[in-house]
């Protein structure tokens, strides 16, 4: 990941001091569906197959892709896209209906102490390193998968799941850690992918919440040190509550 230093003045109990810090670099990038421009995305400019892969399912424009290259600027995507879309995509570079979000079907259960152990992991090293990128983790069958950091919070979660659609992994048994917030149309990313449980160390919406209800996900935000709050499908926290409550 493209790492920049700039100079900078630091005022720190009460004390001013010049420092160098640490700053992200951020890219611009475009993105083809089958040949045909879709997007153009801002990001950093690592895991861009991921990216590529990931925003298409998590877009609910596809379930898997076919292959994902990256040449320079440009990242194309091959995947056989949902009904009409194919033809809408190729004549305006854009899509005005996504389909509708498909309830999340899921056996998984966690703990509150894996709640916790994966709010943990919800850092990476560039994310120490300069405090200016959003951070996601994805796990699979209780273990890390994949970590990612992007000046997008959405980029963040479209790159881990796009690496487990990469992988063949099954999503209905993953969880999704993330710094950002979650509105609706990041709850409805989880939704087009099939992931059941995501935590969060930041806030929701009341669309975002109302979404997860209704798609059958289970989402825990404000996970932060020794506490959590989980809004919707609780049942998924298997010893959420004492045992007879």
């Amino acid at each position: 990941m493209n790492l920049l230093h700039y100079a900078g003045i630091q005022v720190r109990n009460g004390e001013t001091r010049t420092i160098e810090d640490t700053i992200i670099k951020e890219g611009r990038f475009r993105l083809f569906i089958n040949g045909a421009l879709f997007s153009r995305l801002v990001a950093s400019d690592e895991m861009l197959r991921e990216l590529g892969a990931g925003f298409v399912v998590n877009q609910g424009l596809a379930t898997s892709v076919g292959s994902v290259t990256v040449s320079g600027e440009d990242i194309c995507v091959t995947a056989t896209v949902h009904g009409d879309l194919e033809k809408e995509i190729a004549t305006t570079g854009s899509v005005s209906v996504r389909r509708p979000l498909e309830k999340v079907s899921s056996s998984l259960r966690i703990t509150k102490d894996e709640v916790f152990a994966i709010t943990r992991e919800i850092e990476t090293e560039v994310w120490r390193k300069t405090g200016g990128v959003h951070c996601s983790v994805l796990f699979h069958e209780g273990k890390v998968v994949i970590k990612s950091s992007d000046v997008g919070r959405h980029n963040t979660v479209d790159k881990v799941i796009g690496h487990a659609v990469l992988q063949g992994l099954d999503l209905s048994r993953c969880v999704i850690g993330c710094t950002g917030r979650q509105p609706r149309d990041m709850v409805a990313k989880y939704a087009y992918a099939g992931i059941p449980i995501v935590i969060s160390r930041a806030a929701s919406t009341d669309r975002g919440i109302a979404t997860a209800a209704e798609s059958g996900i289970t989402l825990v935000c404000f996970s932060r040190g020794e506490r959590f709050t989980v809004y919707t499908h609780a049942e998924r926290i298997r010893d959420l509550f004492p045992e007879g409550e």
